[in-house]
């Protein structure tokens, strides 16, 4: 089990929100490419960037602070990047500038063919981000609410060739209410690709949670809010999902 610190850019600062409210965001650092450099020194495998302001605006806008966070780590780590993802020229950009993963979410909703070319033009760099309430997908930033089912959804990018999924259960995120293991468990049993799980993780009991369900297909955990205001040590919750995997694998 794999977990991933989250970087999540406001204003080219790193900032965490609750269920995704611009308005109510938490400046945790002035200076995003530290804050990587940090979690690189903690233990970090791979990091979680996200562009809020890019997901609104519907295009990047958080370039500079991603090119340095991106500079800072220098290949030593893969960096997984949304938000603001429109289009085959951005996703060929982030690549070339050295983001390893590129994440699209409302735009695979909204525009499925989009997400299907990125698939065949930039296989194994694609993941899908798929953000439910009640089971339904959301979108732009979590403000619009779809009709569409997530299990549904998923299946269908699968096919398309996606190489992951984040599931973000958009009610727990920020919240630190724990994660959403039913529903996170639902999602993996119907795929064959992994699928990472977002929003809630709060302490060194959900990662037990989550490294019991691992072998259900959920590879990973994204985790934001808790490292940053300390009610999970990030070292000590790798560390100790390690230790699961070990044993389950003797």
């Amino acid at each position: 089990m794999l977990l991933i610190p989250a970087i999540d850019l406001k204003d080219g600062h790193c900032v965490r929100l609750r269920q995704g409210e611009m308005n109510d965001a938490t400046v945790f650092s002035e200076a995003p490419a530290d804050m990587a450099r940090h979690w690189l020194d903690q233990g970090a495998r791979r990091l979680h960037l996200v562009d809020l302001n890019g997901a609104f605006a519907g295009k990047p806008v958080n370039g500079k602070a991603i090119r340095a966070i991106v500079g800072e780590v220098d290949d030593d780590i893969p960096v997984q990047l949304g938000g603001g993802i429109r289009d085959l020229d951005t996703i060929e950009r982030y690549l070339d500038e050295g983001i390893s993963y590129v994440i699209i979410g409302t735009a695979a909703v909204k525009n499925p063919g989009l997400l299907h070319d990125a698939c065949g033009a930039f296989p194994g760099h694609i993941i899908v981000g798929l953000d439910a309430r009640d089971g339904k997908a959301a979108v732009d930033g979590w403000s619009k609410l779809t009709g569409h089912d997530i299990v549904d959804l998923a299946k269908k990018f699968e096919d398309y060739g996606v190489e992951a999924v984040i599931y973000t259960d958009i009610g727990r995120d920020g919240m630190l209410t724990g994660v959403n293991i039913e529903a996170t468990v639902r999602l993996a049993r119907a795929l064959r690709i992994p699928v990472i799980a977002s929003g809630g993780v709060a302490s060194l009991a959900d990662i037990e949670a989550l490294c019991a369900i691992e072998d259900e297909g959920v590879s990973a955990a994204i985790t934001g809010r808790a490292i940053y205001e300390g009610t999970l040590d990030f070292a000590a919750g790798q560390a100790r999902a390690d230790e699961l995997t070990a044993a389950r694998a003797r």
